[in-house]
């Protein structure tokens, strides 16, 4: 799969909840979910956008065998979903890519991106960061670093659907960003979530590029005192 992040991107600014707004770039093969149609019942008119999103997304799939692993994959997408019904969530997309990475089979890669808020007690951001994942249970491959917008940390985890749910056995692999909120007081997490865990370097490095575009502040705001001409 394809992981650069080129001109061809979409900024997204986010729900302003609980602070100031987050805005970010998404690379090609996302295609962004309104969030009331995470828990639109069916027949209901959020429903109607929330498959007509997925019809468009299963259209743009390169070939038929990729259409019926697609397919295939619809209600592990549906689990996803309803997993991410959580408080503070600002938005959704699902992403189709194929894997044309060396050795990859050419198949198509389905993965969900979310960005959500968590409100913190104060503490300076590079501290945020590293007591995000203290007491987190269940996270691998923790790294600390830097991206534009400030300290970040991410990790991994792995959920296995249990024999009740019906879902297939593949592993849920999820990549995690943590990124503090300037006023010390929230954080951003932006989380993708994936059953290809053989493709986790492409994802882990796709989920550090969109990182790496995150911003608190308008990117399009012109600056204070400016006109337009």
């Amino acid at each position: 799969m394809t992981t650069k992040i080129d001109s061809n991107v979409t900024v997204q600014p986010s729900a302003e909840e609980p602070v100031e707004g987050v805005w970010f770039a998404l690379p090609r093969g996302f295609t962004s979910l309104p969030l009331r149609t995470l828990v639109a019942p069916a027949g209901s008119p959020e429903a109607v956008q929330r498959d007509e999103s997925l019809a468009h997304i299963l259209a743009s799939a390169p070939d038929e065998v990729s259409r019926q692993e697609f397919t295939a994959t619809l209600a592990v997408l549906h689990h996803m979903l309803r997993s991410v019904q959580v408080q503070g969530t600002a938005h959704c997309a699902v992403g189709l890519h194929r894997d044309d990475t060396e050795g990859g089979s050419g198949a198509a890669l389905l993965s969900l991106f979310t960005v959500s808020w968590t409100e913190t007690s104060w503490a300076p951001r590079g501290v945020t960061a590293a007591r995000a994942l203290v007491t987190a249970k269940g996270h691998t491959r923790i790294e600390y670093g830097e991206v534009p917008c400030g300290p970040a940390a991410f990790s991994e985890t792995v959920r296995t659907p249990t024999a009740e749910s019906g879902l297939s056995a593949a592993p849920l692999l999820q990549i995690h960003g943590h990124l503090p909120h300037p006023d010390g007081t929230a954080l951003v997490l932006l989380t993708l979530s994936t059953i290809a865990a053989p493709r986790r370097e492409q994802y882990r490095a796709l989920l550090r590029q969109i990182a790496r575009t995150v911003a608190f502040e308008d990117p399009f705001a012109e600056p204070q005192g400016s006109a337009r001409s």
